[in-house]
């Protein structure tokens, strides 16, 4: 089978004003199924930019880009967003959940743009927050919820559609130390025992340790790309209340 991720010559390139940014710069590296990857750098170092282009969210000044072996670097809109919708989960930083819909409601949200008529929403919903731990806090509203919970919701969300990628963008620069270990127990749990593939942006050189794999970026070239030997086991209270993720209908 092809990698999961193959990127081959990818450059990025942004004019501001009469200033040309090179954003990436001829990156290419190969991301296999079931691989934990966190991805660092400096701030302009290209890594967000990277991150983007991997999420169907931006297309490349030029290279390839191939996912699960198909090119998607000269697709429409439309067919980035379908890609999205099938194959890939976002998390955020700052959780991007909407205040006036609880907990289910938030996480329910994606399956408004799948194709057809999704099967048992409210059922697939319900399992994705019992995945992570939250079975208990369907109609809780966001203001009603700690920041790691609200990060967990938006990790369900993400789940929903059953993705083979999940794209976290430092998903625990808003947490302390507590939340930020329960969120990795979750990557953790995710990636080994689903074999969902994480590639994870963080300027945490603690949370980059929970990875398997990790990739430094500077002035928008890779400079390292090593294996993480021992990684970092995930600790915390959340360990114990994390569930196999089970969201099929």
């Amino acid at each position: 089978m092809p990698p999961l991720i193959d990127v081959r010559g990818l450059t990025k390139t942004y004019l501001l004003g009469e200033v040309t940014v090179n954003a990436l710069q001829g990156v290419s590296v190969t991301i296999e199924r079931g691989s934990f990857v966190a991805i660092m750098g400096e701030s302009g170092s290209g890594k967000s930019t990277f991150m983007n282009l991997l999420g169907c969210l931006d297309r490349p000044t030029s290279g390839e880009y191939l996912l699960d072996g198909a090119p998607v670097e000269n697709l429409d809109r439309d067919q980035l967003a379908e890609i999205r919708n099938a194959k890939i989960g976002f998390i955020f930083q700052n959780f991007n959940l909407l205040p006036r819909m609880n907990a289910l409601e938030n996480v329910e949200l994606p399956l408004l743009y799948a194709s057809g008529d999704p099967p048992n929403g409210h059922e697939r919903g319900e399992r994705a927050l019992a995945a992570v731990g939250l079975a208990n806090r369907e109609n809780n509203f966001p203001t009603q919820l700690s920041g790691g919970q609200q990060q967990r919701v938006a990790i369900a969300r993400a789940l929903i559609n059953q993705p083979e990628i999940l794209l976290a963008d430092e998903p625990t620069g808003a947490l302390d130390s507590h939340n930020s270990a329960e969120i990795m127990s979750i990557f953790q749990k995710l990636n080994r025992a689903q074999g969902i593939t994480i590639v994870l942006v963080t300027h945490s050189d603690e949370v980059a340790l929970y990875a398997d794999r990790l990739i430094g970026f500077r002035d928008g070239r890779i400079v390292s790309d090593e294996p993480v030997e021992h990684p970092q086991g995930a600790g915390g209270d959340g360990t114990a209340q994390v569930a196999p993720v089970e969201v099929a209908p």
